[in-house]
Formats: C-alpha cells, structure tokens, sequence
C-alpha cells in the first residue's frame, strides 16, 4: 500500500471522480485516511477524557488540601504560601505535560533567564492567542522556584474556567478590559499588588501589554500608529501603558527625576525589596500558524516547535513616567516585529547583542518528574474522595 500523506488525503472530487489517480491509489488512500482520522479521533478522545479526569481530581484537591493547611497559614504564613506555591507549580506541570505528551515543545533563544530566578521581575510577552499561556507554564517550569512564587495578569473571563478558581486562591488579578474600565482597574491592581504580591513573597509577575490577541487587535493597532506616525506592526500590536506603568511604580525602588531614590544614599536605608528586572519575551510559532488552548489539549496538530525569545533589562534603567515609558514599550515591542520578522523567514531569532552566531536552548520537561506528579494528583483525588464518602456515611 503507497504511503498516504495529509496532502493525499485532501483529494478533491469533480463529477464525482477523483481529480487524479489510479483506481487502486484511490482505495489505498481512502482506507489510509479513514484509519489516519480514526486513530486521530481516538487520541482525541481519549486526551480529552484524560484531561477533564485530571481537572476533576488536581483542583479539588488542590483546594482540600489549602482548607487542611488554614491552621498553619496562621501560624506560619510564609510556610503555607509555599507550600501553596508548589502545588501551584504541579498544577503548571500538569497543562505542561498535554502540550508535551502531543509533541509541543520548546527551544529558547537569547539571554538565560535563570539566573535571576530569585529577583523579582516583571515579564512582558507578546500574545497571539491561548496557548500562549500554556507555553509560558511549560518554558518557566525549569527556571528555579519561578512559576511557585509568581503572579500572572490574565483576563476576567480566565476568572470563569476551570482553572480560575486556583489562580483566585493563588493571588493572580484578573483584569477587565475597555475604557469603561480601564481607571477602575488599575486603581484594583495597585491595591492587589500592595496587598499580596510580597506578603506572599512573590516574585515574577506576567502581563501581556498589547491587552488581547494579534488577530483581534492588529487592525486597530495599526489604526493607531498611522494616525499617530507610529511604526506599521504586522507581528505584534502596539502595547498598552496602563498595567505595566502600575506594576513598575508600585513593586520598583521609587524613582525621582530619572534617578533612583536614594541611589547616593546608605544601603541600609533602601527599599529592601523592589523589581529588579523586566523580562521581555517574544514567541514565535513556525509559519506565524499559534497553538491555542483546544490544540494544546487534544494534540490534533502534528508535533510543534515554538521558539521563545528572552530580553532582561534592569527596571532601574525603565522609565516611570507615562510618556518616557511609552516610548520605551513602543521600542520594545518594534523589536518584538524584528525579531518576529526574522525568525518566519529563517526559522531562528537573530543572535543576540555581542554573539556572531544565535544559540538555542531546549528547555527539557522531565517524564519521570511529570509521571510524579500526576501520580501524586491521583493518589490525592482517591484519597480525598474516600474522606469525604467517610464523612457523608457518618453524618447522613
């Protein structure tokens, strides 16, 4: 039997005949496909079927064990954020390893990032759709105590999934997008960030600064750089000031005329925690083609190399002021479309400041680690599920 590929499989009739082909290429594609589709139809399901048990028994237990720890939250709060923080992280490694089981992984290019995985540091990332997110959880997992101590800015509809209930517990901020809202929410922000973001020693925070999707807001992007005499993006959006201008006043060393407040000053009177850097990052899909959420779950799409691109910057050397910082995200994310540019024509970023040549990293997810963990999510729901039987047996 010839070997059928995807392309074979798209055959077109005309009359009610193939457009090309022997009668007997015609049957051993048809049967190909059908078994092609059939397998396909069953990974599907099953991945699928995998995933909501996986939900079913992770976040309740997840939270059971949270309601457990409330005695040594007040005794100790530092101990149970951590603790918290470590499930989260197994939470992460969870979504991770369905993207990996379908053969997503990624390669990472530019500055290494784990050696300031112990500053805390504002991540700005461009967003071209869901999976983003998923791909995020995947390329931190190997970066130190990160994904435990950090703070994701998502949408308030992320509030409503299943997931959102553990990034409410764990302190994330959901915020609401539109000009209606848009005063109102940053106030909400810089109050949650007061109150939660170092009284549970957090230390990262992501943000996506264009505020939606490529494909939902390029048109009006671009809109507004040709009334403004801003650059023309095709990669990326022009980013929105709001959010990281918050973030940076409010977690950074107090900036006063340019300068840090008490730069010349003795170092035992310094804010003794402030942002230390600003992470860009930039993702890249092959043929600018992004994984969403459902292809991340049910690995429909052949196995995907996305490439992560890392910039640092010292958030002392980020401007506060609104116009001052404008301009400095604007040429971030102009970067983000060079940087974009090169890698869809030649399928690698660019080297970096200083290197002749670009050099890739693979981040490594680890089997065993993951099979670990998913025992341990398992083990869990089981035993939990037999309390509370237990319980409902002697109360009822």
């Amino acid at each position: 039997m010839p070997h059928v590929t995807e392309g074979r499989c798209q055959l077109l009739f005309s009359d009610g005949n193939w457009h090309n082909g022997t009668q007997n290429e015609r049957m051993a594609v048809t049967v190909g496909c059908m078994r092609r589709f059939g397998w396909l139809g069953l990974t599907i399901v099953l991945r699928f079927s995998f995933m909501v048990i996986n939900n079913l028994v992770a976040i309740p237990s997840y939270i059971l064990y949270l309601i457990l720890l409330q005695p040594l939250r007040l005794m100790d709060s530092q101990l149970f954020w951590h603790i918290e923080g470590v499930m989260f992280k197994w939470l992460l490694a969870m979504v991770s390893s369905w993207g990996w089981s379908a053969g997503y992984t990624v390669l990472e290019w530019g500055d290494d990032v784990k050696g300031i995985s112990e500053d805390e540091a504002m991540v700005i990332a461009n967003h071209q759709s869901t999976g983003d997110v998923c791909t995020l959880m995947m390329c931190l997992q190997d970066k130190g105590s990160v994904v435990c101590r950090m703070m994701w800015l998502m949408d308030h509809i992320f509030r409503y999934t299943n997931f959102g209930i553990v990034s409410l517990i764990h302190g994330d901020f959901f915020i609401r997008q539109g000009k209606a809202y848009r005063d109102q929410q940053l106030v909400l922000l810089k109050d949650h960030l007061e109150k939660y973001y170092r009284s549970r020693d957090r230390k990262w925070i992501v943000l996506f600064p264009e505020g939606g999707f490529l494909r939902k807001r390029r048109e009006t992007s671009q809109a507004f750089a040709k009334k403004n005499n801003l650059p023309y993006l095709t990669h990326v959006t022009l980013p929105r000031l709001g959010a990281a201008q918050i973030i940076l006043k409010t977690l950074g060393a107090q900036q006063e005329n340019g300068t840090i407040a008490g730069e010349n000053s003795v170092a035992s009177v310094r804010k003794p925690a402030s942002l230390q850097w600003v992470v860009d990052v930039t993702i890249g899909y092959p043929s600018a083609n992004p994984i969403d959420i459902q292809t991340w779950i049910l690995g429909y799409r052949p196995p995907t190399v996305i490439h992560v691109h890392y910039r640092k910057y010292p958030a002392k050397e980020v401007p506060i002021e609104s116009e001052a910082l404008s301009s400095w995200l604007y040429e971030r994310f102009i970067e983000k479309e060079a940087l974009l540019e090169h890698f869809y024509k030649t399928g690698t970023f660019p080297p970096s400041e200083g290197q002749s040549e670009a050099v890739s990293r693979e981040m490594k997810l680890y089997p065993l680690s993951l099979l670990l963990i998913q025992s341990f999510a398992f083990v869990s729901g089981y035993l939990w599920y037999s309390v509370l039987q237990y319980l409902y047996c002697c109360l009822f």
